[in-house]
């Protein structure tokens, strides 16, 4: 049964937007953690645009659930990666004029740097993951880096207009799952996923966990963070027992 991280970038953006005290990640993990999820996941970008430092510190103290930090592979990362230890490290490409994050690790292109990253993580003592694209060559090099997970973008999954593109995004995810699994690579997915289409990705075998943010604090503006979070939990583990 596929765990949900609940991704709260988005309580540190409506902060940074005023450039107030308020609303606090900090506050909002311990709530995503009362309110049942398995994980929480934070984003700390280069450009800072939402979660700081004084966040990820605060957090990793004071929750009891994985904490996961999405990082770009760089040496202010790996510095403040190896000063406060979360319990997974997800790399991810990153963009200063991007929204989100578009797109998977090109890790052909970036075969030495990853390399060569990946290894001072793991001899620091971290778990890591690569945020792929649903494709063979990546979860193939992946598995060489010797990474200990993936995570699949679900991006283009979600975007899908129709169902016919819907269902050829989901059984590329599905593949990808299982050669990563028989690589002896653990799986997670997320990006974009939302209540509407949640269930199928969370059905696949394999996929250990989903991260899910946006959808999730966008729903808690009308219904409140605790409720909106046992909703998702609701449609991911409910699934396998229907």
């Amino acid at each position: 049964m596929a765990k949900l991280s609940v991704n709260i970038d988005h309580i540190a953006t409506l902060r940074q937007a005023r450039g107030s005290s308020y609303p606090d990640p900090v506050w909002g993990a311990s709530m995503v953690e009362l309110a049942g999820a398995d994980g929480l996941t934070i984003h700390l970008r280069g450009d800072r645009r939402h979660i700081q430092e004084r966040d990820l510190a605060l957090i990793k103290e004071t929750i009891t659930i994985p904490l996961t930090l999405e990082m770009a592979a760089t040496e202010e990362m790996f510095t403040l990666a190896s000063k406060y230890k979360p319990d997974l490290i997800t790399l991810v490409p990153e963009r200063p004029d991007e929204k989100t994050t578009e797109g998977g690790l090109n890790i052909s292109e970036n075969w030495d740097d990853l390399q060569k990253f990946v290894k001072r993580l793991h001899d620091a003592g971290l778990i890591v993951s690569l945020f792929i694209d649903p494709d063979e060559e990546s979860v193939k090099l992946a598995g060489e880096l010797g990474t200990d997970y993936v995570e699949i973008n679900t991006d283009r999954y979600s975007l899908a207009r129709d169902f016919s593109t819907e269902l050829e995004e989901l059984r590329k995810i599905e593949k990808i799952a299982s050669i990563a699994h028989k690589k002896g690579v653990n799986v997670n997915a997320g990006h974009g996923l939302n209540y509407k289409n949640v269930v199928n990705i969370a059905a696949i075998p394999y996929i250990d966990e989903l991260s899910i943010g946006h959808s999730i604090i966008s729903r808690a503006v009308f219904v409140g963070l605790d409720r909106a979070i046992k909703e998702m939990l609701h449609l991911i583990k409910g699934v396998r027992n229907l």
